[in-house]
């Protein structure tokens, strides 16, 4: 009779551990936010290389 109410107790206790059952855990993805520049950042390259042609030209 002890035998049986130990199973009883532990079978009892062992559906009160998995009765929510398996959840996969939630992973939520990583946000990665990259700084761009101003629109206006890559019109000075050319403007520089425009103004030296301008000046070479102007000396000749």
């Amino acid at each position: 009779m002890k035998k049986f109410a130990l199973a009883a107790a532990l079978s009892l206790a062992a559906t009160a551990t998995f009765a929510g059952g398996y959840e996969e855990p939630i992973i939520e993805p990583v946000i990665i936010e990259e700084d761009t520049g101003s629109s206006g950042g890559g019109i000075w390259l050319p403007l520089l290389i425009f103004a030296v042609i301008a000046a070479a030209a102007a000396t000749n």
